[in-house]
């Protein structure tokens, strides 16, 4: 369960700022475990509020398009994209890979 290692990591951190009641986090489309998937487990290991919104990947691709790529699947620790201009697989990712804490609240 490698979500399981990612979400260790976070509580670890958010643990720094005091007794965690509320935690808010920016999770990348590409990241390694799709967002519901995190959550879902994240949840099952705290018992804290968490919010949190997905943010979209941005490719650049070698025939020159920048922006938004064809997510053709998505799923535990994979993915697989293409340029939606020229069809090329796998171009270069600039945003959205990955999970970042965006606001701890504590009691």
């Amino acid at each position: 369960m490698h979500e399981t290692v990612i979400i260790a990591g976070i509580i670890e951190e958010a643990k720094k700022y005091g007794e965690v009641e509320e935690i808010s986090l920016e999770i990348g489309e590409l990241a390694h475990v799709p967002a519901h998937e995190l959550i879902e487990s994240f949840e099952r290991m705290v018992d804290w509020k968490i919010t949190y919104k997905e943010k979209k990947s941005k490719i650049k691709c070698t025939c020159g398009f920048v922006g938004h790529p064809k997510v053709l699947e998505h799923g535990h620790d994979f993915f697989f994209i293409e340029c939606p201009k020229c069809k090329k697989s796998m171009p270069e990712i600039l945003e959205g890979k990955d999970i970042k804490v965006i606001d701890v609240k504590v009691k």
